[in-house]
C-alpha cells in the first residue's frame, strides 16, 4: 500500500511540471493520456530509477541531518548524499525518490533529486520547484540549501558564469552561518572544481585546505574523492593520502575505488593503479549481479575496465589484458548502452584494447585466428578499420607474407577513395549553394575550402596508415630507401614500433633515438623497456641494454614471461649480466592504505544471474513453468495486455519471425498482466493476436513481473520486459522499460552471438589463474547465493543475514 499511496500523493505534486493540461483532473490524466508503462509523473521519469531503493551500506561516512521524524528517511538521505559524493547519480536519485515515497512532504528529497540531475537541467529545475514549494516546513539551514539551487536554476540571472559564481557564494553563506556543516564545505570544494571552466581555480592549495577541514571532522568522509580530482592534473602526489583512503571511505561505490587509479597512473605506479581499477570492477560486478543490471547501464563501467586493460598492458600482464578485452566484447549488447559503434561502450573499448594488446605484444597468430570471429570481425567504423587492417598487416609482415599485407591494404584504399570522392562532392555542393545565394567568389571559395577541410582528418589518417603498410612491403622487398620515405609519411605509430622498423632498415642511430624518446615519455612500462633491451642490444649498446633490463626488473613482478618479447630478452639475459630467472617478486607499497581482499569486493568478471522460476497458466488451459524449458534457450516477453497498443504491435511483429528463433533453438513465450478470462477474450477479439504461435501466460497478480523487476515500485505499475534466458536458466540479456523492445533483427543477432559462447567457467579458480570467460556455463550455487542477496519485491531493506556471501558488501540493517 505504501507505493500505491506514493503514486497518488507524489503524482499530485509533480504532474504539473511535466506537461499536464491546466484544469485536467489527475484521474483524467492518468486514465486518458498516460500510455501503459509510462510514468504518471511525466516523460522525465520514464527512464529514471523505477525500482525501490534499499540500504546498500558502505556509501560513505556521511550525516546530513534533515527535518524528519523518521530514522529510515534520515538514513536513506545520508545514503543519497554519499552516492552524490561518489558521482553515482542514478542510485542517488533512487534513494531520494524512495524518501518521497516514504514522506512526500520532505522538501530535501526533491533537493536531492535535483542534485542527482546535475547533467539534466530540465529535470533539475522541476525538482527544485517542488523543493521550494515545501521549504517552509524545514529548518533555516535546509532552506539555505534549497535556496542555493533555487538561485542557480530558477533565478533571473541567465549568464552561466554569474550563476555559477552565485552558487559558490550561496554555499559560502551556509558555511558562514553553520560553520560545523562539513557537507557544505565538501560540496563547495567540488563546486569550485566543477566551475573551473567559468572561474579558474586561483589556489588549489586553498581548496585543498577546505577539503582538509571536512576530513579533520570526519577522516573517512568521501571528500577524498574531491581531493583526487583537484590534484589529478596538477600535483598528483599531493593526493596520495586520499588515494589511499578514497575507496575505503565508500567501498560500496565502484567509482570511489576507480578514482585513486588516476593518481597512481599519473605517478607511473601501474600495479597500484591496476589494483584500484580491479577493485572498482569487482564492486560494479557485484552490484550489477545483485540488482540484475546489464554492465553498460552502469556509468563509467566500460571506461574503468578499459583503463584496467591499459594498466595490465603497462605491467606486462598480457594474457589477463587479452582475456579482459575479450570479455568486454562478449558482454551483452543493447542499442541504448553497448554497441561496437557506440563510443565509450564495452564493445567499443573491448575491440580497441584487444587489438592494441595483441599488436603491442606481438601475438600475430592470435590476430589471424580471431580475424573472422566476433572479436575482430570487420566493421564499418573508420578508426576501427584502420586499427584492424594495420594489425592484420603487421601479422602478415612478421610472417613475411607480402600478399597478406596487400590484402590488408585493399579496404583502406577503398575507404580512402570514398573519402576523397565525398570531399569533392561536398565542395561542389558548397559551390552550388554559394552561387544560388549569390555569394562573392571569395566567399564561395572559402565555403568550398571548409567543406573539404571536414574530410582532411580522415584522409590524413588513412594516408598515414597506408604509408606504414607500404613501408612494410618495401622492407620485405628490400627496398630500403622507399621504406624510409613511406615511414616519413606515417604518424602516431608508437615510437618503440617505429624504432624496430628503423633497426630493420639498418638505421641504427634513428632506432636508438626513438627508443630513448619512448622510454622517457612513458617510463616504467614493461613492453617499452623490453623493446629497449632488444634495440640497444642489437645496436651494440650493451651497457644501455643492461640498464634497461634492470629497469624492467623493477616492474617485472607480474609480467607474462610467455609473451614473445619477454622470451627473446630472456635469451639475452646471460650476455647482459642478468640472471636467467630475472623476474622479481613485488613489494607491497606502504602508502596505499589498508586494502581489503579483492575477492571480498565481488567477482572479477560480470556474469548473468539465475532467472526466477515461475508456474503460470496459458490462455489455452495449459500450465508451464520455467524449468520446463530446461536445456533450451527462451526469449520471455512481458507485455501489458491487449489495452497496450505497443505490446500488441510487438507480439504481432514477433509472429512471422518465430521460425528464425526456432532455427537458433530459441523458444518464445510471453507473460501478460491480464487475468485468464481477459487474456482469452483479447485473443478472441484481436485480429493482430490471432493464431499467436507461442504460449501467452496470465500473471494478473504481477508476481512474476515483480520477480523479474519489470515493475515500477514507486507507482505500483508493471513495465515492459524482454529476457533471453539460456538453457540453464541464466539471464543473458534483458530490456526493461516504458516501451516494449521491438527491434527483432537485433534480438536475433544478439541471441545468436550470446548463445554461441559455451566455455565452462570455474568461479572458484584462484585469481592468478583467471580464464577467458564465456557467458553460458556458470557455477549455479554461486548465483543462487547472488539471487538471495536481491531485495524481495516490496521490501526496502535486506535483512542482516543477507549481508554476507558472494559480493562481500557490508549492509546496514534498518533498526
Amino acid at each position: 500500500m505504501k507505493h500505491k499511496i506514493f503514486g497518488l500523493v507524489f503524482f499530485a505534486g509533480v504532474i504539473g511540471l511535466f506537461g499536464a493540461e491546466e484544469g485536467a483532473s489527475n484521474s483524467e490524466i492518468a486514465e486518458e493520456t498516460i500510455p501503459a508503462g509510462h510514468s504518471a509523473h511525466g516523460e522525465a521519469f520514464n527512464e529514471g530509477p523505477r525500482q525501490a531503493a534499499y540500504f546498500m551500506g558502505d556509501t560513505g561516512g556521511v550525516h546530513f541531518p534533515i527535518t524528519t521524524g523518521s530514522r529510515e528517511v534520515q538514513e536513506f538521505f545520508d545514503q543519497g548524499v554519499g552516492q552524490l559524493h561518489g558521482f553515482w547519480y542514478f542510485e542517488a536519485e533512487r534513494s531520494f525518490r524512495h524518501i518521497a515515497a516514504l514522506e512526500p512532504s520532505c522538501a530535501m528529497a526533491y533537493w536531492g533529486m535535483a542534485m542527482a540531475n546535475i547533467n539534466n537541467r530540465r529535470r533539475a529545475e522541476g525538482f527544485v520547484r517542488e523543493a521550494v514549494r515545501r521549504k517552509e516546513a524545514v529548518s533555516a539551514r535546509e532552506q539555505l540549501w534549497i535556496e542555493s539551487l533555487e538561485h542557480f536554476y530558477l533565478g533571473d540571472e541567465k549568464d552561466a558564469k554569474k550563476r555559477s559564481r552565485r552558487r559558490i557564494r550561496d554555499l559560502e553563506e551556509i558555511i558562514y552561518q553553520y560553520p560545523e556543516d562539513i557537507e557544505a564545505k565538501a560540496f563547495l570544494a567540488v563546486t569550485i572544481y566543477q566551475n573551473r571552466r567559468h572561474h579558474p581555480i586561483g589556489s588549489h592549495q586553498a581548496v585543498d585546505a577546505l577539503i582538509q577541514q571536512v576530513l579533520d571532522a570526519q577522516p573517512m568522509h568521501p571528500a577524498h574523492h574531491y581531493r583526487i580530482h583537484l590534484w589529478d592534473y596538477e600535483k598528483s602526489k599531493r593526493a596520495l593520502a586520499s588515494a589511499a583512503l578514497c575507496g575505503q571511505s565508500a567501498p560500496g561505490i565502484a567509482h570511489m575505488w576507480h578514482m585513486p587509479g588516476h593518481i597512481f597512473s599519473r605517478l607511473r605506479r601501474y600495479a597500484e593503479a591496476a589494483w584500484q581499477q580491479e577493485a572498482s570492477a569487482r564492486v560494479d560486478h557485484a552490484r550489477m549481479m545483485r540488482d540484475c543490471v546489464l554492465p553498460d547501464q552502469i556509468h563509467n563501467f566500460a571506461h574503468n575496465n578499459e583503463w584496467l586493460i591499459r594498466n595490465l598492458n603497462h605491467l606486462g600482464r598480457v594474457r589477463e589484458a587479452v582475456d579482459l578485452a575479450k570479455n568486454m566484447i562478449e558482454l551483452p549488447r543493447h542499442p541504448k548502452y553497448n554497441l561496437p559503434t557506440k563510443r565509450g561502450s564495452s564493445a567499443f573499448y573491448g575491440r580497441r584494447r584487444l587489438m592494441e594488446t595483441l599488436v603491442r605484444y606481438e601475438l600475430w597468430e592470435e590476430i589471424l585466428r580471431l580475424a573472422d570471429t566476433v572479436y575482430l570481425e570487420p566493421s564499418n567504423e573508420e578508426a576501427d578499420q584502420i586499427q584492424r587492417q594495420t594489425a592484420l598487416a603487421l601479422a602478415a609482415y612478421h610472417k613475411r607474407d607480402v600478399g597478406g599485407i596487400r590484402a590488408a591494404k585493399k579496404p583502406l584504399k577503398s575507404l580512402l577513395q570514398k573519402k576523397r570522392q565525398e570531399r569533392f562532392a561536398d565542395a561542389e555542393q558548397a559551390e552550388e549553394a554559394g552561387k544560388e545565394k549569390k555569394k562573392s567568389a571569395r566567399d564561395v571559395a572559402q565555403d568550398m575550402a571548409e567543406a573539404m577541410l571536414k574530410h582532411s582528418g580522415s584522409i590524413g589518417n588513412l594516408q598515414a596508415a597506408l604509408a606504414e603498410l607500404d613501408a612494410l612491403v618495401a622492407i620485405l622487398e628490400d627496398r630500403t630507401q622507399s621504406a624510409k620515405e613511406h615511414l616519413a609519411k606515417t604518424k602516431r605509430i608508437p615510437k618503440e614500433r617505429l624504432a624496430k622498423l628503423h633497426l630493420r632498415l639498418g638505421d641504427t642511430d634513428k632506432a636508438v633515438d626513438l627508443i630513448r624518446q619512448s622510454k622517457e615519455s612513458a617510463p616504467r612500462q614493461a613492453q617499452i623497456l623490453a623493446v629497449a633491451v632488444e634495440v640497444f642490444h642489437t645496436a651494440g649498446k650493451l651497457e644501455e641494454s643492461a640498464l634497461a633490463f634492470k629497469e624492467l626488473q623493477e616492474v617485472s613482478a607480474s609480467i607474462d614471461l610467455d609473451a614473445p618479447i619477454f622470451q627473446r630478452i630472456t635469451a639475452l639475459a646471460p650476455e647482459l649480466g642478468v640472471e636467467q630467472n630475472w623476474r622479481r617478486s613485488g613489494q607491497a607499497s606502504a602508502d596505499t592504505g589498508k586494502r581489503p581482499n579483492l575477492a571480498n569486493l565481488g567477482p572479477f568478471r560480470w556474469s548473468p544471474w539465475k532467472a526466477s522460476d515461475w508456474n503460470l497458466q496459458t490462455a489455452r488451459n495449459g500450465r508451464r513453468q520455467l524449468s520446463d524449458y530446461r536445456g533450451k534457450p527462451l526469449l520471455l516477453l512481458f507485455y501489458l495486455g491487449y489495452g497496450c497498443a505497443h505490446c500488441v504491435e510487438q507480439l504481432h511483429e514477433m509472429k512471422p519471425r518465430i521460425q528464425e528463433f526456432a532455427d537458433q533453438g530459441v523458444a518464445v513465450a510471453a507473460v501478460s498482466t491480464e487475468s485468464l478470462p481477459e487474456l482469452r477474450d483479447s485473443l478472441d477479439k484481436s485480429e493482430l493476436l490471432g493464431d499467436i504461435p507461442f504460449p501467452l501466460f496470465s500473471n494478473a497478480d504481477l508476481s512474476v513481473f515483480k520477480e523479474y523487476r519489470a515493475f515500477d515500485d514507486f507507482e505500483n505499475t508493471p513495465l515492459h520486459g524482454a529476457f533471453l534466458i539460456d538453457g540453464k536458466g541464466f539471464v543473458l540479456w534483458q530490456d526493461i522499460g516504458y516501451e516494449p523492445f521491438t527491434n527483432i533483427d537485433f534480438l536475433l543477432k544478439e541471441s545468436r552471438r550470446l548463445l554461441a559462447s559455451t566455455q565452462p567457467v570455474d568461479l572458484a579458480m584462484d585469481d592468478d589463474k583467471r580464464p577467458d570467460l564465456g557467458l553460458r556455463e556458470r557455477v549455479e550455487t554461486v548465483f543462487e547465493e547472488a539471487k538471495e542477496l536481491r531485495p524481495s519485491a516490496g521490501r526496502s531493506t535486506p535483512s542482516p543475514p543477507q549481508c554476507a556471501g558472494l559480493i562481500g558488501l557490508v549492509c546496514k540493517p534498518m533498526l
